[in-house]
């Protein structure tokens, strides 16, 4: 029964939907296009321009529709007919349920780098450190000169407490990329987790860009740790401000920790989120003081 349902939810619903907007379209489109007296004398001038807009508003609707469709079954064929639902259930933390079907991708004949990096992150999160560190370096193997292929490969050290090695990766990522600041992000907090002296001139290369929330609520606490400690209260306070900005990211690392739970990389990073979260505490008191 449950089936059933899903199946007219997913299938007949939009179906029914796109039929809809078709009849409209083309039903608006005939009686626009008429040269029938009768209909002008009904009608005002600003009322048929009105109907008009309505088309067009229904037309863009239909496209938007078809274009939907066209780029999902675009990435079936791409990535394989499960790449979609698994990149689902790992949003949802449902590791175990992903890693059929991004198996099933790969006999497919779908084996590209982005399903790769996926299978890595759902064997690494289900405990299958194995299978995710040879996922991994296959991705290298195969796209040696895809910038995400050691992002993957990193992730995977990364989840092992491997920090050294995954600073490693990251920085052939920033070779084959060298603009994106994301990466530069990735490493400057891989090599902090590492203790290497050298995040700070990443952290540094990454907010030369804009940054997403979750990377900037931590690449400027670190980097405003590093002013105050070198006794640049200028800096400090425009790192923290920044910070303060970008506060929302947080909730997106902190929504991760439970899938890391009972690993170090887990434990570290939950340390490092509580500490920007009294920071940011310690910021809203001074703001108010």
């Amino acid at each position: 029964m449950n089936r059933r349902i899903r199946w007219l939810t997913v299938v007949l619903a939009p179906l029914f939907a796109l039929v809809g907007i078709i009849i409209f379209v083309v039903g608006l489109l005939a009686e626009l296009l008429t040269e029938r007296q009768q209909f002008a004398n009904l009608l005002s001038p600003s009322m048929q321009i009105a109907l008009a807009g309505l088309c067009v508003a229904g037309a863009m609707f239909l496209f938007s529709f078809i274009l939907v469709g066209w780029l999902l079954v675009r990435q079936s064929r791409q990535l394989g007919s499960g790449y979609g639902d698994a990149y689902r259930l790992i949003e949802s933390f449902r590791f175990r349920e992903a890693i059929p079907l991004l198996e099933r991708s790969i006999r497919e004949g779908k084996e590209t780098a982005e399903v790769l990096m996926l299978l890595t992150s759902a064997y690494a999160y289900a405990g299958q450190l194995g299978k995710a560190q040879g996922t991994a370096d296959r991705a290298v193997r195969l796209f040696p000169n895809d910038p995400g292929s050691y992002i993957t490969l990193a992730n995977g050290y990364r989840l092992q407490a491997a920090y050294d090695e995954a600073a490693r990766a990251l920085m052939k990522a920033t070779e084959l990329q060298p603009d994106l600041p994301v990466i530069w992000a990735e490493l400057g907090l891989t090599q902090q987790m590492a203790g290497d002296a050298a995040a700070l001139d990443s952290l540094k290369r990454a907010a030369q860009s804009a940054l997403p929330p979750m990377y900037g609520v931590r690449v400027y606490y670190h980097l405003a740790q590093a002013y105050a400690t070198q006794g640049d209260a200028s800096q400090a306070m425009s790192a923290t401000a920044k910070m303060m900005a970008a506060r929302e990211g947080l909730a997106t690392w902190q929504s991760g920790l439970a899938a890391l739970e009972g690993t170090a990389y887990g434990q570290a990073l939950g340390r490092e989120l509580d500490a920007i979260q009294r920071a940011l505490a310690e910021a809203d008191a001074s703001k108010l003081g």
